[in-house]
C-alpha cells in the first residue's frame, strides 16, 4: 500500500467536510430519535381497535418495527464512514457524499414503514 505524500495533505480543504459531516450529524441524530419515536408511538392508531383488528395489526407492525430498527443502522454506518474517512484531499467528495446521505437514509426509512404496517 502507499502512502500519501506530505503534499497530498489538504490544507483548508478539510473544513468544508468537515463543516459537512458534522452538520449531518446534528442533523441525522435528532432526526433518527424523534422518526423512532413517531414509528414507536404509532401502535397508539390501534387503541380503539376490535380484539379482531388488533390481533391483524400486531404481527404486522412488529414485522415493520423490526425492520425499520435494523434500517437505521444504515445511517449509523454511513455517518461513521464519513467521520473515519482520512482527512485527504481524495476523501472530500466521498466524506460529503456520505455525510448528505445518512440524514436522506433516515428520512428514506419512514415511508416503507409505513407502507407496511396494514393501518386500521
Amino acid at each position: 500500500m502507499t502512502q500519501d505524500a506530505p503534499s497530498d495533505r489538504a490544507r483548508r480543504a478539510w473544513i468544508g467536510p468537515l463543516l459537512s459531516t458534522l452538520l449531518s450529524t446534528l442533523l441525522t441524530l435528532p432526526t433518527a430519535f424523534f422518526a423512532l419515536v413517531g414509528a414507536a408511538l404509532s401502535p397508539m392508531s390501534c387503541d380503539s381497535c376490535t380484539q379482531a383488528q388488533a390481533a391483524r395489526f400486531s404481527p404486522i407492525f412488529d414485522t415493520a418495527f423490526t425492520v425499520f430498527l435494523y434500517g437505521l443502522v444504515i445511517p449509523a454506518v454511513l455517518l461513521l464512514a464519513a467521520w473515519s474517512l482520512p482527512r485527504r484531499r481524495r476523501h472530500a467528495a466521498p466524506r460529503t457524499l456520505l455525510a448528505t446521505l445518512a440524514p436522506l437514509s433516515v428520512l428514506a426509512l419512514y415511508p416503507p414503514f409505513t407502507r407496511l404496517v396494514d393501518w386500521p
